[in-house]
């Protein structure tokens, strides 16, 4: 029982990572009429990526490697949310063509900065990436279940801007490579040689 429980986390990664391509796979058999059936299992891929972690850190199972594997299946279920938000809604993401290719641009940026720096991508976890992919979610949702852009779609992109620039900051900062790192902030007291606060929920 406790083998089994320590495998959850592992468990809600792979599940978020099929996920993704079930979901294009269902716009692309059902179009319209799938619109609300997308729109709860968005739901159920926001609620894996935010227990896997806290799960694992409550069995103390987190590590490096299970962190980079959630990162990655991150990846892959946002993108293939987009994915189905361009095959339902093209014009409303044509009409932001420019904020979503600039986004595009600064993820791809942060492998870039990451394997230069450190020779693997990116894993911070941090705070505002965590808002982000809220912020994504409440986007894809709209966009995905009911067919609208609008202020959560802005915010998604402003939220996603923001949180990339916080991204770059804590590459830069760190002296070496580390997982879930809150802010360029603990960045900063990481650099300094101090030991940030770490908590189950957010970063433990």
């Amino acid at each position: 029982m406790i083998w089994s429980m320590k495998k959850m986390p592992y468990l809600l990664i792979l599940f978020r990572l099929l996920l993704g391509p079930f979901m294009i796979l269902i716009t692309y058999h059902n179009g319209e009429a799938a619109r609300l059936l997308l729109a709860v299992l968005l739901l159920l891929g926001i609620l894996s990526d935010i227990f896997d972690g806290i799960i694992a850190r409550h069995l103390k199972v987190s590590n490096a490697v299970l962190r980079r594997m959630d990162s990655q299946t991150d990846v892959v279920f946002w993108l293939c949310a987009a994915w189905c938000a361009w095959l339902l809604n093209p014009a409303i993401i044509t009409a932001n063509r420019y904020a979503i290719v600039v986004l595009f641009i600064m993820e791809g940026l942060t492998y870039v900065l990451s394997i230069a720096k450190f020779g693997k991508e990116t894993c911070t976890h941090a705070l505002l990436s965590k808002l982000w992919g809220l912020a994504l979610f409440a986007a894809f949702t709209s966009l995905i279940g009911f067919g609208y852009g609008g202020l959560p779609l802005m915010l998604a992109i402003v939220i996603g801007i923001i949180s990339h620039i916080d991204v770059y900051l804590i590459i830069m900062l760190l002296p070496q490579w580390t997982h879930d790192v809150p802010s360029a902030w603990h960045a900063w007291q990481i650099r300094q040689g101090k030991e940030i606060k770490r908590t189950k929920l957010f970063n433990g």
